[in-house]
């Protein structure tokens, strides 16, 4: 049980002294889960609320699908993006494999269908209540849409911070198509992963606190928003 103690040890001293790469690593880790989250909202966001007030045939079918798209394996999403940025695939001329911008393809990829999903819920259950008082006061398609966005703020806030918890806790699909590069695609994550398999458990708790932390941080938020809605 020592190397636990002194695993703890070497973490708060690591974290105190402003360790120069840890602190990098935790800038690049939450750069990246800022910027999939972002591009996940924007394409999760509209599409919720368009398909869960838009009736259309295999409705049902089509729910039991995002809400399996929720849940999609990262290793799985891992290996078909790196499959398709690699240099014999279909998008390997980019030269994007093992770079940020194909960790942030990888968790757009995981993060969209739980932000499109939790959106389309809602929207589904009661969005054309918010739809119909909408048209009813003559608002237009886009100020329908606002409306149905500051009604549902609650909703989407959730939906939003529950994605950038996937994406910063994210390890399988980064890893694959990161490469866990230092000074380049290593992120807390991928970090943790490393120095646990090497032994040195102190850097890996180290950057365990910093995701705990910003977990909780992210949550708080989340719960202060909530609670005084």
């Amino acid at each position: 049980m020592n190397f636990i103690t002194e695993g703890f040890k070497e973490a708060l001293q690591l974290l105190l002294r402003l360790d120069k790469e840890v602190y990098k690593i935790i800038g690049l880790s939450i750069g990246l889960s800022l910027s999939s989250t972002f591009f996940s909202a924007l394409i999760g966001i509209p599409l919720g609320i368009y398909l869960g007030i838009k009736k259309f045939r295999l409705k049902k079918v089509f729910t039991r699908f995002i809400y399996t798209a929720m849940s999609l394996p990262p290793v799985v999403v891992g290996l078909m993006v790196a499959i398709c940025l690699s240099r014999s695939g279909p998008f390997g001329t980019w030269g994007l494999m093992f770079t940020p911008t194909a960790m942030v393809i990888a968790q757009v990829i995981l993060v969209s269908p739980i932000i499109m999903g939790i959106v389309f819920n809602a929207s589904k259950d009661k969005g054309m209540a918010i739809y119909n008082v909408g048209k009813t006061l003559g608002a237009n398609k886009l100020q329908v849409l606002q409306l149905m966005v500051v009604e549902m703020r609650v909703t989407i806030l959730i939906a939003i911070v529950t994605g950038f918890g996937r994406a910063i806790s994210e390890v399988g699909a980064v890893m694959i198509v990161g490469g866990n590069i230092k000074d380049h695609t290593r992120v807390m994550t991928t970090f943790i992963a490393m120095n646990n398999s090497m032994g040195n458990y102190g850097m890996a708790i180290a950057m365990g606190i910093v995701l705990l932390s910003i977990s909780f941080g992210v949550n708080t938020i989340l719960y202060h928003f909530t609670m005084g809605d």
